[in-house]
This record gives C-alpha cells, structure tokens and sequence, in this order.
C-alpha cells in the first residue's frame, strides 16, 4: 500500500499472517450438524463485524477456492505476502477444512508470496509425527515455508469410541511434539487463544498452557492468535512475562470498525505491555476481507485520552512494525525479494493511497 505522510510518499508492505482457504461444502461435511454449525458460526462472526458492502453470500462463504482468496487478500486487500493457519477438524470434515493442499499448490507455484505452515495433534501419537515430517519435506521449498505449526487446543478427536474434546498445550505429549518440531525446523507456534466457535469448549482456548509452554521452551517464538481474547488482561499479565510471546491480531483486528473505542483499547493494553516490536497483522480471512481493515487501521489514531492514559503512540512507524516488519523478522521472509518479483498479482493488485 502507498501512504503520503508529511509530503512523503512511501510504499508499506504487508504481511498477513492469518489467512485461510478452508473447505466448508456440503460434500465435505463428516457429521453435517456438527459441521454446519460450525461454519454457521464462522459466517455469524463474518456478518457481526463486516461492513455491509464487503459481506459474502453464505454459499460462496463455505468455500471460495484459492482464486477468490487471491482477489480479495492480495489483488484488492493490499497483502504482500499471505500466511496460512490450517486446522483440520476432522471429527466434524470428511478432507481437512483448513486446505493444506490448497493452500500448499500456491506454495510450491510461488513461494514469495504465500508461507505454508501445518498442523499437529499429541493425540496422534507417532502417525501424527510422521505426516508433520512429511508436510515438511513436500513444502519446505524455502527456509520460510513449514517454519510454524498451527495448534488448535479445543479440537474434538474420537479415541478408540470416545470423544476427547481438547488437549492442552502444556502437556507432556505436547511437549514431546515441541521436541520433535524443534528436530525439524519448526520454530514457530501459533496457538489459536481466543473466541471459540461452536460446538467447541471455551476453556479449552485458555491460554494458561501458553504460559508454561513458553517457559519452558524460551527458544521458541509463540504467537497467541486471537490474543486470549476474551481474556486480554490473561494474555498480557502472561506476554509481558514471557518475551518469547507474540500477539496475532486475527479477530482483534476486525474491531477496528465498528468497534473503534474497543480496538483502541486493545491496541493500548497491546503497546504499553508487549510494546510495538511483538504485535503481528492478521485478518482472518475469509472471516473479514483485509481491504477494510487494512484500509481503516492505516488510519486508525488512539484517542488523545487513551495516550496520555496509557503513554503510548500508534505512529506510521509503530504501524510499519505490525504491517509487515515483524512477521519479516519472524519468519525470516525478505520483502524487498517479494516486491522485486513481478508476478501476475502484482500487475493487477490495487494501490491504496492515503494521506495522513
């Protein structure tokens, strides 16, 4: 996106760590109330904060192919470079709903422009071991690709007949998992902490696991997607302790609309306990579509109270921080590289111009 700022025009890259091709059709659906429900409450979250002119029909919302995700994330809503985050809810699907497959076929066509990372599951014991060495090997065509697993705590899995309906992260399996991801290059863990989608447990997204995880794993980079929410004050009281914890902006970042006093509020608590250098941009698309919330943050401002309250600024430079230079440093993906490889998305993607 080009900002003008002072009578400087500057072009700011952007990297969304959050973005999704899922598949939610009729066909694909295991235990269809259970599957139905849940991309009913997806498509609730998508009509609660999406501005009127930006909302999906239902039946394109269950699944709109990498073409459309395309269009709307990278052509029109300004990304640079798009990070997948699968879960596969395979109690509920018959194929994955997080398409890694997809997703993986953009990887390995252009691997400058969309990061693939995967998934894993202590309860799957050693099968689960051998798939995540496999999706390593079949993407890690770059040393960015296959650097982060997606960890989706509240996963229903059937064992042996019974319904376990979560795992937690900070469980002796799932520290034999952190080991064996550390074998493999995996250094990055994006643990979903935030608002649940039905019919999964709320407590099972608490991010007191993260807690003891983090510290006990240092040199491992976790990014609490959906920053606890609700549970902010749990998520800052923890990351302010452990340095190794980043806040994903995926559902925070959607409030920045209709919701500007609360995203405020969030961005504050954000910057005055982790300060600018851990915060990452996330959409959570196809949940919300970037161009408005990219369009709306770049020139969002915290009100004068909430600066002089919290003794933080949401300058252009901070902004810079959370648009793209901190995912760069994370996963290590040169964005000079991906703005100097002209590609078919990059003839066709808009501009955004703003003056601030």
């Amino acid at each position: 996106m080009i900002v003008e700022s002072n009578g400087k025009r500057e072009e700011i890259p952007v990297i969304d760590y959050h973005v999704h091709v899922w598949k939610a059709n009729e066909d694909n659906w295991l235990r269809p109330e259970l599957a139905k429900g849940w991309i009913d409450c997806f498509y609730d979250y998508h009509k609660s904060l999406t501005p009127e002119e930006y909302l999906m029909n239902y039946e394109t919302f269950k699944y709109y192919g990498a073409d459309k995700m395309i269009e709307d994330v990278m052509v029109n809503g300004y990304v640079d470079v798009a990070i997948t985050q699968p879960q596969y809810l395979q109690y509920f699907y018959r194929e994955p709903f997080g398409n890694t497959d997809e997703f993986g076929k953009l990887v390995l066509s252009n691997p400058y422009r969309f990061v693939i990372g995967t998934r894993w599951d202590p309860r799957d014991g050693e099968e689960g071991k051998k798939r995540l060495e496999e999706d390593v090997r079949k993407y890690r065509v770059k040393p960015w690709q296959m650097k982060h697993v997606k960890l989706y705590t509240a996963e229903w899995k059937d064992i042996n007949g019974n319904l376990s309906r979560g795992w937690r992260l900070d469980s002796k399996e799932a520290f034999d998992f952190i080991e064996f991801s550390k074998s493999l290059g995996i250094d990055i863990l994006v643990a979903h902490k935030g608002p649940t989608v039905w019919p999964l447990d709320k407590d099972a997204f608490d991010i007191k696991d993260v807690d003891s995880a983090a510290s006990s794993f240092p040199e491992m980079k976790f990014v609490v997607t959906h920053i606890g929410l609700p549970r902010l004050e749990d998520f800052v009281w923890t990351a302010v302790q452990d340095k190794n914890i980043y806040a994903g902006l995926a559902v925070a970042s959607a409030f920045v609309h209709k919701r500007p006093k609360y995203f405020a509020q969030i961005m504050a608590e954000l910057l005055f306990w982790l300060g600018p250098d851990r915060i990452l941009m996330g959409t959570d698309y196809a949940i919300w579509n970037p161009k408005w919330i990219l369009e709306d943050f770049i020139k969002f401002e915290l009100p004068e109270d909430v600066k002089r309250e919290y003794g933080v600024e949401l300058t252009l430079d901070v902004k810079k921080k959370i648009l793209y230079e901190n995912a760069s440093k994370l996963w290590g993906i040169n964005v000079n590289d991906v703005k100097r490889r002209e590609d078919e998305i990059s003839k066709k993607a808009k501009v955004l111009k703003v003056n601030l």
